[in-house]
């Protein structure tokens, strides 16, 4: 066997498939920027999806890649098992509807033995297959030549994942040897396709020839199709011969990384402190792609999960004993790594540590928060003679918070309480089945679309330069059926000849306007345009009289609307500029949306956005305006527009011809959408709003032209009513007597504040007369209506100042609210009460609930009406 880097099986891969007429599709991105509803559980599998299910034709139907994915759907397995990732790559050949099983099977034997390849034995090379696939197993006796025993049926090998193509699968296993064979020959797991170590799956080829039908119908495809996936790292822990993926080249760096920060462990010391070293390996893989391909840690979705590794990782870090941050120090390591096929690391190598580190340091903060609840947790239980922590709490500090069980039990030991683990695994089972879910939802395929793929016709897009034409309805496609006639009244896609309607596209929605015969009467109005499979634009029209294939119209498009689309388009190629300017280069576009009433540009950003900030980048969009920089169109090579500095929109796909917009050297973008010829034609520029609408995501939304004279005007209309309020004649005197009413407002703060001390301070005095005895303690137990939690806070610290008695507990009730205050004098904290403990056993009793240290505590409730037992219940427990 030949003895190859993790780089040289990858390009080794690429290079056999395009010798076979395959073309390298590119990773995609882990996360689709344009889409950022997106849930991330199983991203990247699905990259290829759109050609199996018909909704896009492939330039060539055969097609390879090495496609990074990301599957967190069982997460607690990484570092368990020999081979679980969250980050893997799948290496992939693909026939959309082109060669199938008599090809495919003698490549992927000459791929695997041939030495000018992997050079593998093929005495280890075993072959599982459908029972009712004959053809398959024999295919492979012909081509391998091998004994019978080396081919096993199985009944599980027929991919359907319940609805759109599926069909029969055949996976080949190597044969790892003896050495990794722990039990005796007699285990029944011991075969290829068993639970065991010894053979290793190493390749899986999926025969896509039939639709599952929702009836449970399977019906043959009309286009068969091939789809085969290949394990990056399982094959190079076969090529390196490892014991797990973790010791390739692909972790092991890491591991070594990890070990000089300072562990107190070595890797290979004990098995638990070699889980913690393949987690820590394993996560900042998957972070530092997903950072790269622009997903960001928040509290929801794709970003939450993101999260969730980053503290995991941080979290069996502190396992090992690194002390402070120590993740962004890995990301050179990966990008080192990975630089052969996945460049674009290395060169986000500043931003993805900027995003961890601030993580971390988030994090850091965050654990002394889990802390301090574990510590509450431990209070309660022991207030409440409790030995068994609830499962459902342990989890929720392991799934908010990052906590592994067996930390949170570490805690408790100490305390002499244990983890309700059935509650705990429930919940664990729960949120298995959900990810369960979402994986089969976002994996599957869909029904093939094959009435938008048999759409053949020529179509060109001229609406660059002009927005009528006259031109041939070359097809008519009417409940999901070509027609050749359509009547007035039905709704209809039409493909014509040529188009001056632009589809939507790169965040730009389409246009609209009229189709009309030869005498200008109108056939229908075009209400969208999308794009078919093929590149066509089909548009959507709602008909007004009756369409004919092959009849001659005018397609026109609604001017107005045009420009004002154009505008705010152009527009956001210069919103973006600035947003560098001022921001910085890790400002990019993370989507956007152009109408013709206003603009939307979601960027990359960590912080706020300061006011100054976005009034200097207005201005530098206005002043682009005011320059009249013209807006010059090349279609050119994709190598020439970058060579010219052109930004590519992250996640987008170009081809080899791409339209280069250039606004004066300054702006220079890779887009397909439409554009003002002069800068001038914008008009003015205003942005309306700016916020944060994720972690590290933020959103600008702005108008142009007649929109921002109208957002000026209203802006206009308000100052004047302020005026008027504020009794002033100018504009620029609001400035002014808004500072004169700030003073006499704080004024009069200050004056209502002294009088409601006074008032405290007389209630006060009332209050410390009420004091009573109970269990060998002094109480005052008393109702203040009307108060805020402040004024009794103000209470209190007279009260201890006064040392009036051992305990106080004060109640308020205002607009259907209730508040609790309890304060406790060290005497009393000796005899064993706790304000902490006790408000929550008495805030209940207002509908509520809190906490806080033993000395004081606070609650606040619903229930008004509770207040007398509250102060009742109060006295029952110190006299207990």
């Amino acid at each position: 066997m030949k003895q190859l880097t993790s780089a040289e099986v990858r390009q080794l891969w690429l290079d056999f498939w395009q010798t076979k007429g395959h073309s390298v599709e590119p990773s995609a991105s882990l996360i689709p920027v344009q889409d950022p509803s997106l849930l991330w559980i199983n991203s990247g599998v699905a990259t290829l999806k759109k050609y199996f299910d018909g909704s896009v034709v492939p330039e060539n139907p055969r097609i390879t890649n090495s496609q990074k994915s990301i599957r967190t759907n069982d997460i607690e397995n990484v570092g368990v098992t020999a081979r679980h990732h969250t980050l893997f790559e799948m290496l992939g050949n693909f026939s959309i509807g082109d060669y199938f099983k008599a090809e495919v099977i003698p490549w992927a034997w000459e791929f695997l033995t041939d030495e000018k390849w992997l050079g593998l034995d093929p005495s280890k090379l075993y072959m599982t297959y459908y029972p009712e696939d004959t053809e398959t197993v024999a295919l492979w006796k012909s081509t391998t030549g091998l004994t019978d025993d080396h081919y096993v049926p199985v009944e599980d090998n027929f991919w359907d994942l319940g609805a759109g193509p599926c069909g029969p699968d055949t996976e080949i296993f190597y044969d790892r040897g003896e050495k990794y064979q722990d039990l005796p020959d007699e285990d029944p797991e011991m075969y290829p396709g068993g639970e065991n170590e010894r053979y290793l799956e190493i390749w899986n080829i999926v025969f896509s020839q039939f639709n599952h039908l929702p009836n449970g119908e399977y019906v043959p495809l009309k286009h068969k199709n091939i789809d085969t996936g290949m394990g990056l790292e399982r094959m190079v822990s076969v090529i390196q011969d490892t014991p797990t993926n973790f010791e390739t080249d692909l972790f092991m760096p890491i591991i070594e990384a990890v070990q000089a920060l300072g562990t107190k462990a070595k890797y290979g010391d004990t098995k638990l402190t070699d889980v913690s070293f393949k987690v820590i390996a394993d996560h900042i893989r998957a972070v530092t792609f997903a950072i790269g391909d622009r997903a960001l840690p928040s509290n929801e979705g794709r970003g939450y999960i993101l999260r969730r590794l980053i503290r995991r990782a941080i979290m069996h870090g502190r396992r090992l004993g690194i002390k402070g941050n120590f993740l962004a120090q890995l990301v050179p390591v990966v990008a080192d790594i990975m630089e052969a096929y996945y460049p674009e690391v290395k060169a986000d190598q500043s931003f993805i540590q900027d995003v961890i580190v601030t993580e971390e340091n988030r994090f850091n903060e965050t654990i002394n928060e889990g802390e301090a609840i574990i510590e509450e947790v431990i209070s309660s239980l022991k207030a409440a003679h409790e030995k068994l922590m609830p499962g459902e709490q342990a989890f929720k500090l392991y799934d908010t918070y990052g906590f592994p069980l067996e930390l949170t039990q570490e805690y408790l030991e100490q305390a002499g309480i244990e983890v309700e683990l059935s509650g705990f695994e429930k919940s664990m089972q729960e949120q298995r089945e959900r990810a369960r879910a979402a994986r089969k939802s976002s994996t599957g395929m869909a029904v093939q679309s094959d009435i938008l793929g048999e759409i053949d016709v020529d179509s060109v897009y001229v609406g660059y330069d002009q927005l009528e034409v006259e031109t041939r309805i070359n097809t008519i496609l009417a409940d999901d059926a070509f027609v050749s006639l359509a009547q007035a009244g039905s709704e209809v896609y039409v493909v014509a000849d040529q188009t001056p309607f632009y589809a939507e596209m790169g965040g730009q929605i389409a246009d609209t306007g009229v189709i009309v015969d030869e005498n200008d009467q109108l056939i229908g109005k075009v209400v969208n345009v999308v794009r078919a499979p093929g590149g066509q634009h089909l548009h959507e029209v709602v008909l007004e009289a009756p369409l004919v294939l092959d009849q001659t119209v005018v397609l026109k498009v609604d001017r107005r609307r045009h420009h004002s689309i154009e505008k705010n388009h152009t527009a956001t190629h210069l919103l973006h500029q600035a947003l560098k300017d001022v921001l910085g280069d890790h400002a990019n576009q993370a989507g956007s949306l152009v109408t013709e009433n206003h603009l939307r540009f979601d960027f990359s950003h960590f912080g706020q956005v300061t006011p100054d900030e976005l009034v200097e980048m207005e201005a530098k969009v206005n002043q682009a305006i005011a320059d009249a920089f013209p807006v010059v169109t090349t279609v050119t090579t994709i190598d020439k527009a970058k060579a010219a500095g052109a930004q590519a929109l992250f996640g987008e796909k170009y081809g080899n011809e791409v339209r280069m917009v250039d606004v004066n050297h300054w702006s220079i973008e890779l887009c397909g959408g439409t554009h003002v010829a002069n800068t001038a034609e914008i008009g003015v520029f205003k942005i309306t709003s700016e916020s944060g609408i994720g972690a590290g995501v933020r959103r600008i939304e702005a108008v142009t032209s007649l929109a921002a004279i109208q957002e000026y005007q209203q802006q206009e209309a308000i100052l004047k009513e302020l005026a008027e309020g504020l009794k002033v004649k100018k504009f620029f005197n609001l400035v002014g007597r808004f500072a004169q009413f700030r003073e006499e407002h704080k004024e009069t703060v200050q004056q209502l504040g002294a009088l409601r001390d006074k008032m405290n301070a007389q209630a006060a005095g009332q209050i410390f007369d009420q004091v009573e005895e109970v269990g060998g303690l002094t109480i005052i137990a008393q109702n203040v209506p009307n108060c805020s939690m402040d004024d009794l806070r103000k209470i209190a610290d007279e009260w201890k100042q006064k040392a009036s008695s051992d305990v106080l507990v004060l109640a308020t009730s205002a607009e259907e609210k209730a508040n609790l205050l309890i304060a406790v004098s060290p005497k009393a904290i000796e005899a064993g009460v706790k304000a902490g403990d006790m408000i929550k056993q008495v805030a209940p009793k207002i509908g509520g609930g809190g906490g806080g240290r033993p000395d004081m505590a606070q609650a606040g409730g619903k229930n008004p009406a509770g207040i007398a037992d509250a102060l009742a219940f109060a006295k029952e427990i110190i006299a207990k």
